[in-house]
């Protein structure tokens, strides 16, 4: 898998040479009409691919009885200890061997809970990764996602700090974003307390962690921390709730991530549409930084997140979109139960380390 730009050449040539083909040999109108709609059909009826070991977790998945994510039963969840968490997350690869710190620091409901992983004991002044976890707004924690964070630390050769910011539905829109910001200033001011200082933010995060990084990005744009942002890492998020996208009638059901779970995470987050802070791709996206924009081809986010990422180069941004062909929505948390997706999370990840380069690079 390859990471794939906006305005590609090859894909422009490919549209030139279709139009080409077009003039030289044109179709009568009736030919023409009949010619689009089988096509039409046929696109309508195919199956999208989808890798074997995708598969056979979604059959394994589907084989156990899902239970609804009522009220009642996210609050049981989330008065679990950080060991029954941790366990949450068995289908992801391990952490490994990185060095860890907790550090809690006061937010703006509360004390927030950080930790830092880096595969260095000790480090120069650099960036770090501010990295906001998936789970619908409702569910996951530093813990469930100990195994993606550690991953970014080692392939980008950078400390990171996962955020623990409070979750509906005890707290709905816009505490997550609140904390998720409140986060990211005390992260950028406050390196000694992680033994490190911190010279760049790199904003990364997954689904609800991904929607966190671009509403962060956005704010500290606006008004800056005490570092730089350098880069955003969205992974598969959520970027407009305003709306419907194709990819979510195309991926209603049958790929784990479903409408009837999207509707109760979006009831119990309760945010509202319209603003920028929870749909980002009604902000202005001018003048943000250097952006990788994952998506899984499988994923009824896949749309939106191909949206944001087209605003994004319409607006100047340098940015480099990766699509996870046969991929689910949350396959970098999967590597264990889905062991191809390790080989696209190390690949975006690399596109974020060259783009990265590229900045510290001297001009030309």
């Amino acid at each position: 898998m390859t990471a794939k730009r906006f305005k590609r050449m090859p894909a422009l040539g490919a549209c030139l040479m279709a139009a080409a083909i077009g003039w030289q040999a044109p179709l009568s109108a009736q030919a023409e009409t009949a010619g689009a709609e089988t096509a039409g059909a046929a696109t309508a009826h195919a199956e999208p691919y989808v890798r074997p070991d995708v598969a056979a977790y979604l059959k394994a998945y589907y084989a156990r009885p899902q239970p609804p994510l009522t009220r009642e039963a996210l609050m049981q969840i989330h008065k679990l200890p950080p060991a029954a968490l941790a366990a949450m997350a068995q289908l992801d690869l391990p952490v490994g061997g990185v060095t860890t710190k907790d550090v809690t620091m006061p937010g703006p409901g509360g004390p927030i809970a950080l930790r830092l992983f880096d595969t260095r004991a000790q480090r120069g002044p650099g960036p770090v990764v501010v990295f906001y976890h998936g789970g619908g707004y409702v569910l996951g924690s530093i813990d469930t996602h100990a195994g993606l964070a550690a991953e970014i630390a080692r392939q980008l050769d950078l400390p990171v700090v996962s955020v623990e910011y409070r979750l509906a539905p005890e707290s709905p829109w816009p505490a997550a974003p609140d904390d998720g910001e409140a986060a990211t200033r005390w992260i950028a001011a406050n390196g000694k307390a992680f033994g490190r200082e911190f010279t760049g933010l790199v904003l990364s995060g997954d689904s609800a962690g991904g929607n966190l990084t671009l509403v962060t990005a956005a704010a500290l744009r606006d008004k800056p921390a005490a570092v730089p942002v350098v880069l955003q890492i969205p992974i598969y998020p959520a970027t407009d709730f305003s709306r419907k996208y194709p990819s979510d009638q195309a991926f209603a059901s049958g790929y784990m991530l479903d409408a009837k779970s999207m509707a109760s995470f979006g009831e119990h987050y309760a945010a509202d549409p319209l603003s920028p802070r929870a749909s980002p791709i009604l902000g202005t996206l001018a003048g943000l930084p250097p952006t990788v924009l994952v998506t899984a081809s499988l994923d009824p986010l896949r749309d939106q997140g191909r949206a944001y990422a087209a605003k994004l180069v319409e607006a100047g941004v340098p940015t480099a979109y990766y699509e996870g062909k046969g991929l689910i929505h949350g396959f970098a948390t999967f590597r264990k139960a889905i062991p191809s997706a390790q080989g696209d999370t190390a690949a975006f990840l690399q596109v974020a380390r060259a783009m990265m380069d590229a900045q510290r690079s001297p001009a030309r």
